[in-house]
């Protein structure tokens, strides 16, 4: 006997998710239906499908998980927001891209930690 999660379409609707029973008898495979998962977000249905899947399931992650450490960031937010504050990630190209990206990740590297070009290439 096993359990799992069944998708079923739906030609005009989203796809019905059922948590089933699957078991042989005589030769044949019979199913029954526990329960009707479709009315719950997708993250939970995921996490549930990963369950079945084998997976663990962690009630607190603290007692697991512990910091090693942590790396502050509020500098680099207080510079990227100031540069689309004033304007100067239009600038530097007007379609966001991965080139604009690397080119606004130089400009706040060097502002908030001033080095060579060299050096903040090296870092990012």
């Amino acid at each position: 006997m096993s359990f799992h999660l069944e998708t079923i379409p739906n030609r005009n609707s989203r796809p019905t998710i059922l948590i089933r029973k699957a078991w042989r008898e005589d030769g044949r495979l019979r199913k029954k239906t526990l329960a009707n998962l479709t009315q719950l977000p997708p993250h939970i249905v995921d996490g549930i499908r990963g369950l079945f899947e084998g997976g663990v399931a962690i009630a607190r992650p603290e007692d697991v998980f512990a910091i090693r450490r942590s790396l502050p960031h509020g500098h680099v937010a207080a510079v990227l927001g100031t540069l689309r504050r004033i304007g100067m990630v239009r600038v530097l190209h007007r379609v966001p891209g991965r080139m604009r990206d690397l080119a606004v990740a130089a400009v706040v590297a060097r502002v908030v930690d001033p080095a060579s070009k060299l050096a903040t290439a090296r870092a990012l």
